[in-house]
């Protein structure tokens, strides 16, 4: 029943165009973008030698995270609610949590996808090197998934109409691009604002990323950061769900 809970979802994510811009497409096209900007491809002394594009890669794959995690999977989730599909599961052999955790697969393969395609073209469109510490990088970007996705379960739980989970995962969405760098990146954040930030998800995520892109071990506050926000969200998110 779980593995044709998790076809159905990935049959109806596939026909959902704008979920496929957003999360796979827009975090690529917005690095093409930026590294059209010449000066953006000329190392910069703000960034420790780094170009900002370099500088970009780490941004744009947390990009594609954040909205799968807090705009399209709560979306979905609500939507279900409000028509009444999970008061329905729950009266059959398919419990509504195999749709949760297929839900969740779907959107974390799907914010995956996106982090190696915004890689590959780095990479091959911008010579930007591939992760140093691969190792460390993929421990981080799963970190950096899970949070994302247990932020976006929170959401879920909180909003019963799809109004209310867009306005809701509105309202978190601009502060975590925010501390993932989106606008000004971690490496050009005055130190007490890179401090404060690297407690947050996506700003402890982004921190580890470049760490691990550099070559070196993400670090253990980073990672620690990540896998308490993980605990905290999980277990609000279990708290708070209802299914009807």
């Amino acid at each position: 029943m779980s593995t044709a809970v998790l076809r159905t979802e990935v049959r109806l994510f596939r026909r959902e165009p704008g979920g496929l811009f957003w999360i796979l497409a827009f975090p690529t096209l917005l690095l093409v973008i930026l590294g059209s900007v010449p000066s953006f491809r000329q190392p910069s002394d703000d960034l420790g030698g780094l170009r900002t594009i370099d500088a970009y890669v780490p941004v744009a794959v947390l990009l594609g995270l954040i909205v799968g995690g807090l705009q399209s999977m709560p979306q979905t989730l609500t939507g279900y609610r409000e028509r009444g599909i999970l008061r329905r599961l729950a009266a059959t052999p398919v419990r509504p949590s195999a749709l949760l955790r297929a839900q969740m697969l779907v959107y974390g393969a799907a914010s995956l996808a996106s982090a190696l395609l915004v890689l590959a073209v780095g990479r091959l469109g911008f010579d930007v090197r591939l992760p140093k510490q691969s190792v460390g990088y993929a421990l981080a970007l799963l970190l950096a998934v899970t949070v994302a996705l247990a932020l976006g379960s929170v959401v879920s739980a909180l909003s019963r109409t799809t109004k209310i989970a867009g306005a809701i995962g509105s309202a978190v969405f601009f502060p975590s691009m925010f501390c993932a760098g989106v606008w000004l990146p971690v490496q050009a954040m005055p130190d007490v604002l890179a401090r404060i930030v690297g407690y947050t998800p996506f700003g402890a995520a982004a921190q580890a990323l470049n760490q691990a892109a550099a070559g070196h071990w993400p670090g253990w506050t980073h990672l620690g950061v990540l896998a308490i926000w993980i605990l905290l969200l999980t277990g609000a998110a279990a708290r708070w769900f209802r299914w009807e």
